[in-house]
């Protein structure tokens, strides 16, 4: 199984966001389960990244060439896709995944959260999508999906398609079982 992983390119304020992340690559590589992300060796996504090769296991980066001449690629991974723009990056980390996992993280996070929202709502995808709530960090986001949901703008059932949990494992646990609900419009 391929897991992409949504985080920061920076390491956030206090040890918990760099802490949560050391825990996702440990039981990634513990479980087998290969690592999709963006390629990066610096903030969160550089901890999950070194973690899961410190353990042994294996890490799948797609980063856009920009990225490398600012010499941010991770240049230990177990494959490395350079693509032309974060547009290709995406759909490349989304070919490559069976489910997805957001951390903590800043605007790209919630960003790559959010396609991956919409494409599951359209039934481009049925892979599970986990939020893995480091201290409380998406209880704003979530009420906001509330909100949205309690003024007809996202339907319940799509709104419960997010697993939230603060533990990875129970996340992974829960991939096993997931159900897509419908799609939208049908």
């Amino acid at each position: 199984m391929r897991v992409c992983v949504f985080c920061g390119s920076s390491p956030g304020k206090g040890p918990a966001y760099q802490a949560a992340a050391k825990r996702v690559g440990e039981v990634f590589a513990e479980r087998g389960i290969e690592l999709v992300y963006g390629g990066a060796s610096v903030g969160t996504m550089g901890v999950v990244a070194d973690t899961v090769l410190e353990h042994g296991g294996k890490v799948h980066g797609v980063i856009p060439q920009s990225l490398v001449d600012r010499e941010v690629a991770h240049p230990g991974l177990t494959t490395l896709k350079v693509v032309a723009d974060l547009h290709e990056r995406k759909a490349a980390m989304s070919e490559l995944a069976d489910g997805y996992l957001t951390l903590p993280g800043g605007a790209g996070t919630l960003e790559e959260l959010f396609e991956v929202f919409t494409w599951a709502q359209l039934g481009l995808h049925d892979k599970p999508i986990a939020l893995l709530d480091v201290g409380g960090y998406y209880q704003p986001m979530l009420r906001f999906l509330e909100n949205m949901s309690a003024e007809g703008f996202l339907a319940d059932d799509f709104r419960g398609m997010l697993i939230v949990t603060t533990e990875v494992t129970e996340a992974l646990d829960r991939f096993v079982d997931y159900r897509p609900p419908r799609t939208k419009w049908t």
